[in-house]
């Protein structure tokens, strides 16, 4: 069941990437705590529809899912300025690597083992993220260049700020992954719990309604204190990928919960099917060498789906 909830948060984060850099504006310096906002308050207002559904939730798992909750949400904010600030933002080769370094995390630490030919699909997937992330940065710059345009401010690029931030997001996004191997329940066929302290609904809830306070900070900041006005249809773009944002993290914390060590390299792969929507709906164009990539990440997934 992991896998298929894996491919419902890559389908839906790849929707939020669409989203979230149409959205994000380097014009509008409140950008990224917009973003924030509208994703806190749609997870706000799920996490008040499951409770009101039955799920069983106490203020006390957002203490207890609390580590991770704190992870995500800076490794986010973190993402959100970088879609505004910087060229290499999501689509840097580091910030794609946070599933590769959390599977890392939990064969060390946490001792997870996956069968051989999952190793084989996750490498795949691995290797095709890297590699459509290089090529991308590489083929972006030749353009440039043809196109007699101008070279991209420094600090966009090659700045302490543009390296920095893709290193935070992947180190800080791992955390979260690996934070998830040790506080969410893992189970055995008999549904005994073997280790962890939360379940996955509460936990996500908690992840929700922690987030719904960053977005009241975020509102208060912004419009109250910055007097900056919200305009719904300026930021349909945003409460879009926040929509997506919200339905992909609620497959995702299952799909974790039930096998860390797999779902986090799989879910990252993610931002390769962003590239097809981009294609899709964008109009941007792909060389071969990424159709290539492409086709060699789908091959990774469809190994590992046929392994689970």
């Amino acid at each position: 069941m992991w896998f298929g909830l894996s491919l419902v948060a890559i389908l839906f984060w790849s929707l939020t990437d669409l989203f979230s850099k149409a959205g994000s504006k380097r014009e509008d310096k409140y950008s990224h705590w917009k973003m924030a906002m509208m994703v806190g308050f749609v997870m706000g207002i799920h996490a008040l529809i499951m409770i009101l559904l039955g799920e069983e939730f106490h203020l006390r798992d957002m203490v207890t899912y609390f580590p991770a909750s704190a992870m995500y949400i800076l490794s986010m904010v973190i993402g959100y300025v970088g879609l505004r600030y910087l060229y290499l933002s999501l689509s840097s080769p580091i910030c794609n690597s946070s599933g590769a370094v959390a599977a890392i995390l939990c064969f060390f630490l946490l001792g997870e083992r996956l069968a051989v030919w999952q190793y084989v699909g996750v490498a795949l997937i691995i290797i095709s993220i890297l590699a459509l992330s290089i090529t991308e940065k590489v083929y972006e710059t030749r353009e440039r260049r043809l196109a007699g345009a101008a070279p991209p401010d420094r600090k966009y690029t090659h700045s302490f700020l543009a390296i920095m931030l893709p290193v935070l997001y992947c180190i800080i996004d791992a955390l979260g992954t690996y934070a998830d191997g040790l506080l969410l329940y893992e189970y055995n066929d008999d549904g005994t719990i073997v280790s962890g302290v939360i379940a996955e609904g509460p936990a996500n809830i908690a992840y929700e309604l922690t987030f719904l306070l960053i977005a009241i900070f975020a509102f208060i900041y912004v419009v109250i204190i910055k007097k900056q006005r919200l305009s719904i249809r300026y930021e349909m773009p945003k409460i879009g990928g926040a929509l997506c944002e919200t339905a992909g993290q609620f497959a995702y914390i299952y799909a974790i919960g039930q096998n860390t060590m797999a779902a986090a390299p799989l879910i990252s792969s993610y931002c390769v099917l962003s590239l097809v929507w981009a294609r899709v709906f964008l109009k941007e164009k792909l060389t071969w060498v990424q159709y290539v990539f492409i086709a060699l990440a789908a091959a990774g997934i469809v190994v590992m789906g046929i392994e689970a």
